[in-house]
Parts: structure tokens; C-alpha cells; sequence
């Protein structure tokens, strides 16, 4: 009698663990209750605050390139390909204004497609107000690119990618 009160007690036990680890498992993968989720639909007449329109716009391409976000910086990678190799065009921001950084020590790795490593430095060009250097020769494939920026004590790093 005793023995089947036990396993009476322990058979329960368990089934009620059971039953919780399954409305845990609910709420876990509902997206309206998982805290990363970031629902974007918003009713049309409400009017976005300045800072949302901020926000929107900062992911947005300015020169129809690459855009990575790295805290406070934006950096946004614009490849063309020429006669002599390939031309990489970053421009490195700072701020929801965009503000142009030109006092940065730019450098990108690139790795071919063959697995080859290249190291570029790129110079400011105050005109276009963005930093540029050439990719010499033309190997096809995708390019993988990380671009370190030092902005004063400040990293700016992003990675990208480019098929020529």
C-alpha cells in the first residue's frame, strides 16, 4: 500500500514537470511574447516621431552600396569594377545625420576567391567625401571584405561581400 502510494505521488509529480515543460515550450517560441522580436507594422495614420525616421534611415544605403551598422558609426560599401581591377568606395558616418568621419585610418582584407589575402589601405577622398582604394586585377567569384576603421581610438570594423 505505501509502495503504490510512492508511485502514485512520483507518476504525478512527473506528469505535472511534463505539462510544464510543455507550456514553456509555447511561450517560448510565440513570437508576440519573445522579447527580440521587433514587429515593424505600424497603423497607417499614425505618423513616425523624427527619431524613428532616424532609425529607418540608418540602414538605408546612401550611395546604393553594402550597409553595416557598427555602434554609433555607419559604413556602407560601394564596389565597380574597372579596367585596371576592382574600385572600393567606403563611407564611413557617424550619427542618425551621417556626419562624414575624415580623419580615420581605413583598411580592408580581402579575401579572393581563390583564398588569396589582400591588405589595402584606404586614403580619404575629401571631394567625395569617402575613403577609396583599387582592388588589383580581376579574379571571378565572390570577394569576401572586412574593413577595420579607426576612428580616434575607435573601432569601426563590418564585413562584406562582392561577386565580380
Amino acid at each position: 500500500m505505501k509502495l503504490s502510494k510512492v508511485s502514485l505521488i512520483v507518476l504525478g509529480s512527473l506528469g505535472l514537470i511534463g505539462l510544464g515543460a510543455c507550456s514553456n515550450i509555447n511561450q517560448a517560441t510565440n513570437p508576440s511574447n519573445s522579447p527580440s522580436v521587433v514587429q515593424s507594422t505600424q497603423p497607417s495614420t499614425q505618423q513616425s516621431s523624427e527619431t524613428d525616421v532616424a532609425s529607418d534611415t540608418a540602414k538605408v544605403p546612401q550611395a546604393g552600396g553594402q550597409v553595416v551598422e557598427s555602434g554609433p558609426y555607419h559604413l556602407e560599401l560601394v564596389t565597380e569594377v574597372e579596367a585596371e581591377g576592382t574600385h572600393l568606395d567606403l563611407y564611413l558616418q557617424k550619427g542618425d545625420t551621417h556626419e562624414a568621419i575624415p580623419n580615420a585610418k581605413v583598411t580592408a582584407q580581402v579575401q579572393l576567391p581563390d583564398g588569396t589575402q589582400k591588405t589595402l589601405p584606404l586614403s580619404y577622398d575629401a571631394e567625395g567625401k569617402h575613403y577609396t582604394a583599387l582592388l588589383p586585377g580581376k579574379v571571378a567569384g565572390q570577394h569576401q571584405v572586412k574593413i577595420s576603421s579607426d576612428v580616434g581610438g575607435d573601432k569601426a570594423d563590418g564585413r562584406f561581400s562582392f561577386n565580380q
